[in-house]
């Protein structure tokens, strides 16, 4: 499955075949507690790097329904999901078998409203709320902590 022709490929990519970059959906889950907006990362489930919860497309869903679902299963995330993405941002998926390709997470906000504490991933990730600054420095991927930290849920919802 190749890129989305709607979303443009991000600069860490663009030296791939556009045919070999494949897309995911992720979710940016926020709260705001004491006027203050915090984000939710969770760790990776091989190398517990921070990230944001994102998956592969999934038939019969919309792409902000499937990044939804994502931060359900990997998260215990309930909340509402915009259907208009942030962002976009390049990263290099680890497979299994230890083969990396190249992959385009499309970034979509979701507003948490609670989070479960039994879900499908929940052995297997941690999940903790950042500030955006923190958030930002936690994560590798640079085009990701650049839609973190200058994210305003102003904006969306």
């Amino acid at each position: 499955m190749s890129i989305h022709s709607d979303f443009d490929i991000p600069r860490e990519l663009r030296n791939f075949d556009p045919a070999e970059v494949r897309q995911q959906y992720a979710a940016l889950c926020y709260r705001i507690v004491n006027g203050k907006v915090q984000i939710l990362l969770i760790t990776s489930r091989g190398t517990q790097r921070w990230i944001v919860p994102k998956g592969w497309p999934m038939p019969g869903k919309e792409p902000h329904e499937a990044a939804l679902q994502e931060a359900k299963e990997e998260a215990g995330v309930i909340g509402r999901v915009t259907s208009t993405p942030l962002g976009t941002y390049g990263y290099r998926k680890v497979l299994e078998d230890g083969l990396e390709i190249p992959c385009v997470g499309v970034l979509f906000p979701v507003r948490v409203r609670l989070m479960r504490a039994e879900y499908p991933e929940a052995g297997q990730r941690r999940r903790k709320w950042f500030s955006r600054k923190k958030a930002a420095k936690k994560v590798d991927e640079p085009e990701l902590a650049e839609l973190i930290r200058t994210f305003d849920p102003r904006q969306w919802h």
